[in-house]
This record gives structure tokens, sequence and C-alpha cells, in this order.
């Protein structure tokens, strides 16, 4: 069976090139959620012409700013990949997941770019070669439901020298799977308990957090819920599915 097809043992999929490019997330989310609006193809292509237009210059590298999942699968092929920091916003678990890492009956969290602060994660420049594809291919996997907004940011190297600017999927504060506002219990329990067809949201925060850790980031709130999701799943207060792997 291919990796990315559902296995009916353990309903898992893994989050590749190929099952993005085959409507692969488009159509989980669909059984899934059934009641989440869906961005349409003309929808999404509409999204990515209105940032490529907003580029300054055509001739810059097109960098692409991973603060989550981005960081330790991120599917598209890039050239280089640094550490970077991004001013005026911040890591968050304020997406509601109601498919993939979670269900409409126990949505999971994901992480967003909301306003405030200053996020540390990956700046990857992409390669020119085929640049349009690993576009559309982003944009199908970010650009499900309109959670995201993508935008331009300027991000620098640790020691300060700006890179440029990079495409960054910022929290959408008016879709109604924003979930900034949670109470900080109510975070832990839906990282905790949560799980979907793409595997558990604790399996997502833990992977950031090792993907930051080898990049030698420390973030103090992954730090922290990673070690109270920990716990609970120690003890047994909170017990998703296990086996197998997903990306």
């Amino acid at each position: 069976m291919s990796a990315d097809r559902p296995d009916p043992a353990c309903g898992r999929v893994a989050l590749t090139r190929e099952w993005l490019r085959e409507g692969g997330i488009e159509d989980m989310v669909a059984r899934t959620a059934p009641t989440l609006r869906l961005l349409s193809d003309a929808e999404r292509a509409a999204s990515l012409r209105e940032v490529l237009s907003a580029r300054q210059s055509q001739d810059e590298a097109v960098w692409l700013f991973g603060y989550g999942s981005l960081i330790w699968n991120p599917t598209v092929r890039y050239a280089e990949r640094r550490v970077a920091c991004v001013p005026g916003w911040h890591r968050c678990f304020c997406l509601a997941a109601l498919a993939g890492r979670g269900t409409p009956e126990k949505p999971g969290l994901l992480l967003g770019l909301d306003r405030g602060g200053r996020c540390v994660g990956v700046a990857l420049r992409l390669q020119r070669d085929g640049l349009e594809e690993e576009l559309s291919l982003l944009w199908r996997r970010e650009m499900v439901a309109g959670s995201y907004v993508p935008r331009w940011v300027p991000v620098h190297a640790l020691d300060g020298t700006r890179l440029g600017d990079a495409i960054a999927f910022t929290i959408n504060p008016d879709a109604p799977s924003y979930a900034g506002d949670l109470e900080h219990e109510e975070v832990v329990h839906r990282l905790a308990t949560a799980h979907g067809e793409l595997g558990s949201a604790a399996e997502y925060l833990q992977r950031t957090r090792d993907g930051l850790r080898s990049l030698g980031i420390h973030d103090e709130l992954v730090e922290m819920l990673a070690a109270q999701v920990d716990e609970r799943l120690a003890t047994g207060a909170a017990e998703p599915p296990g086996g197998g792997q997903s990306s």
C-alpha cells in the first residue's frame, strides 16, 4: 500500500508532495469536517497571484518562513536553509485542527503566526527552477480553508543581517477556526487528546519541539507545552492511539 494512502489499520496518512499533488489534503478535510468551507482551486490561485504581485523585486530570492511543521516536514524543494527571526509576529497554538490532527468532535491545535513579539524559525530559500510549481504545492498545503493569511515579512539572520522578505502564513483571526483565545488548560488538553488521520496533536507538538531543538532554537512556550503534554501522556491522563509514524 502506498504511504500516501490511508492505512485502514491505523487511519494514518503521510503528508508528502505526492499526496498534496493528488488532492489528498482537500479530500481528508472534506471527509472529516464536511461543514468546513474549503477554498476552490481558483481562490487558491488568486491568493498566490496576489502574494506574488506584492513581491518587491522579481530578481530577489524567494524565501519561505517556517515556524512549525515546515521546519520538520517542508515538502517544498529549497536551495538554502537558515535559522532566522521575524519581528512583529510570534508562534502560537491558535488554529483549531478539525482534520489531520483532530476532528470536529475533538479538535486539535496547530501553530500560526499571531501579531506581536518575535519568532525564531527557519528561512527556506526556494529554488528558482520550478518556483511556481513549488508555491502551488505549498498553497495546496496551507491554504485549504482560508485559516491563514499569506504575506511577505522581513526575515533576519540571528546576527541581525537582513535576508530579505519571506512568505509567511500568518493566522487569520477572522476565520472560524481561529483559537487564539483559549485558556492554557484547554490548550494542553487539546494537544494531549486530539488525533486525526495525520496523527496526534501531541506528535505535532513534539516534532516541532524536536525540530526547533535540532536548530538550537529554544521556544519557551513550545517547551512548556511539550513537557506538560508528555507528563499527561506518561501518566495516562490522555491516551491518543499509538502506532505508525506520520509526517
